[in-house]
C-alpha cells in the first residue's frame, strides 16, 4: 500500500513538474495568408512568451481548409527576425484554414492550432494596410513611358550625329526598367511614404496648390506628341483625374523637401545654394528611409 501510495505521489509530481515546463507560446499570424492561383505565398507568425519573442524554434505547420476536403499542405518555417517564422504555401483556394503548427525546442514539442481566412489579394502591395493595385503599378509604368518619351523628344532637339545615337541608344536601354514592377513598386512606396509624414508634420496640400503643378504637368505633356498620344490612349479624362492624386502627394513631399531646405539655411548661413541643395537632398533621403522603415509594408 505504501508503495502504491508513494508511486502515485511520484506520478503525480512528476505531471505537475511537465505541465508547469511546458512553454506556453502565443502564436500570431503577422501576414494575411492570400491565394493566388498556381503561386506560392507567403505565411508568416510571432511567437512569443510572457510578451517576449522566442528565437530558435523549429517550426513546422499543416494547412488544411476547415469545410471542404482538399488535403493537407505543410510549411516548413524559417526563423526570421523578432520571434518570425515564415515559409510559401500553394493553396488551392482561398476560404477558412486551419493551421495545425509544431513548435519544438531543445527536445520539447508544443503544438498549436491556428485559425484563418485566406482571400484573393485586392493588389500586389500594402502600405500601413492601404492596397497598392495593379492598376497603380500600370499608371506608374505609363508616367515612366512618358518621361521616357519626353527625353527622346529633348535629345532630339539637343543632339546630333553620333551623340544622339549614344543618347537614343541610352535611353532604350532605360526601357527596361519601365517594365521592373519591383522598380515601380519602390517609387509607389517612395512618394506614399514621404505624402504620409508630410501629413505626421501637419501639412496640407491645398486644391490650388494641387491644380498650378497639375496645370504646369499638362503644358508640359502637351509639348509632346508621343506624350499626348499615350495619354489619350490611357484615356485622357481617366489619366487626368489619376495625376491629380498622385499630385496631390508630389506637393506634400515638396513641403517636407522645402522644410529641409530651410533647416539647412538656418544650420548653415554662409552655406552656397549648391550646398545647400546637396545636403537637404541628403537628409530627405535620409528621411525618406527612415520614413519607409517605420511603416508596414507587405510584398506579394
Amino acid at each position: 500500500m505504501k508503495i502504491r501510495i508513494t508511486f502515485g505521489i511520484l506520478l503525480l509530481i512528476a505531471l505537475l513538474t511537465g505541465c508547469a515546463s511546458a512553454p506556453d507560446y502565443k502564436v500570431t499570424v503577422t501576414k494575411d495568408l492570400y491565394f493566388v492561383k498556381d503561386t506560392a505565398m507567403p505565411f508568416e507568425i510571432k511567437v512569443t512568451e510572457n510578451k517576449k519573442a522566442v528565437k530558435g524554434l523549429d517550426v513546422s505547420a499543416q494547412l488544411s481548409m476547415t469545410k471542404m476536403d482538399h488535403g493537407s499542405y505543410d510549411v516548413k518555417l524559417e526563423e526570421g527576425k523578432n520571434g518570425t517564422y515564415s515559409g510559401q504555401v500553394n493553396l488551392p483556394m482561398g476560404g477558412k484554414y486551419e493551421a495545425a503548427l509544431t513548435l519544438e525546442k531543445d527536445g520539447k514539442k508544443t503544438e498549436k492550432i491556428i485559425e484563418m481566412n485566406v482571400t484573393k489579394p485586392e493588389g500586389v502591395a500594402k502600405i500601413n494596410g492601404e492596397w497598392i493595385t495593379n492598376e497603380d503599378v500600370s499608371f506608374y509604368k505609363l508616367i515612366n513611358k512618358l518621361q521616357l518619351e519626353i527625353n527622346r523628344e529633348g535629345a532630339k532637339k539637343k543632339y546630333t550625329g553620333k551623340q544622339l545615337e549614344e543618347e537614343l541608344a541610352y535611353l532604350e536601354s532605360q526601357e527596361k526598367t519601365i517594365e521592373d514592377k519591383n522598380q515601380l513598386l519602390t517609387q509607389i512606396i517612395r512618394l506614399r511614404a514621404i505624402a504620409l509624414l508630410a501629413s505626421e508634420k501637419g501639412h496640407k496640400a491645398t486644391e490650388t496648390e494641387v491644380d498650378a503643378a497639375l496645370l504646369k504637368a499638362r503644358e508640359q505633356y502637351n509639348q509632346y506628341e508621343p506624350a499626348k498620344k499615350l495619354i489619350n490612349e490611357y484615356g485622357e479624362e481617366k489619366f487626368w483625374a489619376t495625376e491629380k492624386q498622385q499630385y496631390q502627394m508630389i506637393v506634400m513631399s515638396q513641403k517636407v523637401q522645402m522644410d529641409l531646405i530651410n533647416k539647412v539655411k538656418k544650420e548653415n548661413p554662409k552655406a552656397g545654394e549648391q550646398e545647400i541643395y546637396f545636403q537637404a537632398q541628403k537628409e530627405y533621403e535620409e528621411l525618406l528611409v527612415s520614413q519607409v522603415n517605420s511603416l508596414k509594408i507587405e510584398i506579394l
